[in-house]
């Protein structure tokens, strides 16, 4: 499933505006997207990920160094595929225009979804392929035709995207743009119909600052430090080992990764135990262990070394997990051993700084209020992760805190369930995507109105003012 003769491997980006521009005729020369076009296009999205699996799989450990081959095969390839299947399932419900009650007789009143134009996607490297592919799947659900900019931190991952992009689309319909970060930086200064961004914080403002220049709307999928609240109702073994099931999955590398855990300070040794017990059992190895993710690139394993030792450096008590006592110091390796940061101090960059990464700062709590307070005095996170029973203390997780979602006993399960809204709130990001809600996000809402025969609303505003306006007025200025 390819389209013949078409072969441009990406835009350069000094082509960029001039594609760009080509791609919003063709929008506006082809007319709206049928629902047959659009089902084609998840179908070829589809294609591109099932046909093409492995060489995917392959490029993306290359450029970790070493990634996990089943993490991948289920996070980015199949987590994609589930997010165009569901798209394409729907989407036919979605695309039906929604009446709404007139308030004259004889209108009719509805809204009609229609496609914005040409929108703009910047993929992250820690997810390269779901984070690219899930924004798609909404993208085309909408009609829209859309241009990508992937990270330069995965370039095999990128330059194969490319490739597969021109094989399977035509270039009016997805197109692919490589580069750096200067390049990232031109992309995101373009007058697209909507722009997507997914990475960290800092950057997002340069995005916002440079889209504001066209008055470009933004989607932002940021990041953040997401907490875990552990009840004194909950069941700790279970807490320990969803906890650090996610945080070791992809080496924590992750935007919805616990980012610290709040914890009974009675429970605090047997959280250790239970840690160190768990993880022996999923890595009793770790540097060869191909289970286990490496870090990125030697910038990020410094900067996670260096968390560790200015944790250290202000009195933090690390408790590396490390079953076999390997050497993990190799740059060229990159694997960071799972590490549990205890006797925190607010100065600490790991308290500060979201980690992506297996590290897992602990505080400890005497009363649950305190920290439901701690997590309200920080910036509103991706989201909140509430293990327990207590059904009061749910509610106030959930009333009383502000995040992107919230989980209960579990952590990161939420976005494994493609009708729900996936976005932050405030630093963790603006607007959201997956299902019906990435479909509105990537349309405009069209008010139609079809006045009624004898055109009562236009009428009452028309002078001589007399007897029907004042009773309409009568009837309108009333608090009933």
């Amino acid at each position: 499933m390819s389209i013949p003769g078409h072969s441009v491997l990406a835009t350069h980006a000094e082509q960029l505006p001039a594609a760009l521009a080509r791609m919003k005729q063709a929008h506006l020369d082809e007319g709206p997207a049928s629902l047959e076009l659009r089902r084609d296009r998840l179908d070829r999205a589809i294609a591109l990920l099932l046909d093409n699996r492995e060489a995917i799989v392959t490029a993306v450990s290359a450029d970790f160094g070493h990634r996990s081959r089943e993490q991948t095969l289920l996070s980015d390839i199949a987590g994609s595929v589930a997010s165009l299947k569901h798209c394409r399932e729907y989407l036919a419900q979605w695309m039906q225009p929604q009446s709404h009650p007139a308030p004259f007789p004889g209108c009719q009143a509805r809204v009609e979804y229609q496609p914005l134009g040409v929108v703009g996607v910047i993929s992250p490297w820690n997810f390269p392929i779901v984070l690219a592919f899930g924004p798609l799947a909404s993208i085309f659900a909408a009609g829209n035709r859309a241009m990508l900019k992937p990270s330069e931190l995965t370039p095999r991952t990128s330059t194969l995207i490319a490739e597969l992009v021109g094989r399977y689309f035509h270039e009016n319909e997805l197109s692919t743009v490589l580069g750096d970060a200067e390049v990232g930086a031109l992309f995101s200064a373009q007058p697209f119909d909507h722009l997507i961004f997914t990475g960290g914080t800092a950057v997002a403002s340069h995005i916002m600052r440079a889209a504001s220049e066209n008055l470009v709307p933004v989607t932002l999928e940021l990041g953040g430090k997401s907490p875990v609240l552990v009840s004194r109702s909950a069941d700790l073994t279970t807490a320990v080992q969803r906890v650090l099931t996610v945080k070791t999955f992809n080496a924590g590398q992750i935007c919805l990764a616990p980012d610290y855990v709040l914890l009974p300070e009675e429970w605090l040794p047997d959280f250790v135990e239970e840690a160190v017990r768990f993880v022996g059992t999923l890595y009793p190895t770790l540097r060869d262990n191909p289970d286990y993710t490496s870090i990125i690139d030697s910038r990020h394993f410094d900067r996670l070394q260096g968390y560790l030792a200015d944790a250290r450096a202000k009195g933090a008590r690390l408790i590396e997990i490390n079953p076999a006592q390997e050497d993990l110091s190799d740059r060229e390796v990159r694997k960071v051993a799972p590490t549990l940061v205890l006797e925190t101090r607010e100065q600490m960059q790991v308290l500060r700084e979201e980690i992506f990464g297996p590290l897992l700062p602990v505080k400890t709590y005497r009363d649950f209020n305190s920290a439901i307070d701690y997590v309200n005095a920080q910036p509103r996170p991706l989201a909140a992760y509430y293990f327990g029973e207590d059904a009061d203390e749910r509610q106030q997780v959930l009333k009383r805190t502000t995040s992107g979602a919230v989980v209960i006993n579990d952590v990161m399960s939420h976005v494994l369930f493609e009708a729900l809204p996936f976005g932050g709130v405030g630093h963790s990001g603006m607007g959201a995507y997956h299902g019906v809600y990435g479909f509105r996000t990537f349309s405009h809402a069209k008010a139609v109105v079809v006045q009624s025969p004898a055109g009562e609303s236009n009428l009452a505003m028309r002078a001589p003012y007399g007897a029907m306006i004042h009773g309409l007025l009568d009837q309108l200025l009333t608090a009933e």
